[in-house]
């Protein structure tokens, strides 16, 4: 089987393209700034560029397309309004119309988010939940994911949406919740001023590890119903005052911790998925224990700082 990743480089790329290659897929990967990723093509390509996007496809032909390519920051998202609806929903556009002149017999999966449900009525949310986007970067996932069902009804082409709640995990970049404070705690471990700076710790979040989440979006592309959009979290919510906690407990420096209780633009303070969709028609469940998680990216930031 030959497997596409977009977006290769970023956070999810590398733990999906081992996860598929352990699984005896050749992996295929689209970068527009490519980076060795071990066992793999990386192709340098930005989705915006059809044709060079065409010819890439044409000469891969893949049996499974991930199309994880996007501008994921709500706060770069306010920012560049125009851009992230571009690169979000135009260039979702050209992975898919090139996928069906190539094979249209392929199996895609496209990668949305929860934050389309914006501030939740009620917990755990559901598929069926309102859609309620406060941030230009939900918006652009609506439209997205309205454009990714009109493929499957009117083209045919085998389409799933996953709406994937946050997860982590060792590889994860800074700007990131759990992200930056491991970063700090490993930062302060290092030798740096033994104080730590965070947003609102009530904030809740579902949180998955990333290489459970992998796992996940291969089943998504197998075993899930075209046309379909599943909801991929843990079903599990912690709150940022939570997850600090955790990651303090594993180190023994002893630390300031100073808040700023002010939600930014599109934060939305709590946020709890129902996964009983997906589980029910792929038979997934999270492995890793979230106390590994954040061990795993704490060390991860341990090497890097």
């Amino acid at each position: 089987m030959i497997s596409l990743i977009t977006g290769i480089g970023g956070f999810v790329g590398p733990h999906l393209a081992r996860h598929l290659l352990e699984n005896n897929h050749e992996v295929i990967g689209l970068e527009r700034n490519p980076r060795r990723i071990a066992g793999c093509r990386v192709f340098a390509c930005d989705i915006l560029e059809r044709e060079k996007l065409d010819g890439i496809i044409g000469r891969v032909r893949p049996d499974f397309v991930f199309h994880l390519a996007a501008i994921t920051s709500v706060s770069e998202s306010i920012k560049y309004p125009g851009l992230t609806m571009k690169v979000n929903v135009d260039g979702a556009r050209n992975v898919l119309e090139s996928v069906l002149k190539v094979n249209a017999n392929a199996s895609v999966l496209v990668v949305s988010s929860a934050h389309v449900y914006g501030i939740p009525k009620k917990l755990p949310i559901s598929e069926d939940h309102l859609l309620n986007p406060i941030s230009p970067y939900a918006r652009s996932r609506v439209e997205e994911e309205a454009m990714a069902m009109d493929f499957f009804r009117l083209k045919g082409l085998k389409v799933v949406v996953s709406r994937s709640f946050n997860h982590t995990g060792p590889g994860q970049p800074a700007g990131f919740v759990c992200s930056d404070f491991a970063r700090q705690i490993a930062e302060i471990e290092a030798g740096a001023k033994p104080v730590i700076h965070v947003g609102p710790l009530s904030a809740s979040r579902d949180f998955t590890d990333v290489r459970d989440v992998v796992r996940a979006y291969l089943y998504a592309v197998k075993d899930c119903r075209p046309g379909n959009i599943y909801n991929i979290c843990s079903g599990r919510g912690y709150s940022a005052k939570e997850i600090l906690d955790m990651l303090l407990e594993l180190t023994d420096k002893r630390i300031e911790v100073v808040e700023n209780k002010k939600l930014k633009e599109g934060d939305i303070p709590f946020l709890v998925g129902n996964n009983s969709k997906f589980v029910s028609d792929t038979g997934w469940h999270p492995e890793i224990p979230f106390h590994k998680t954040l061990k795993d990216l704490l060390d991860y930031w341990r090497k890097r700082v």
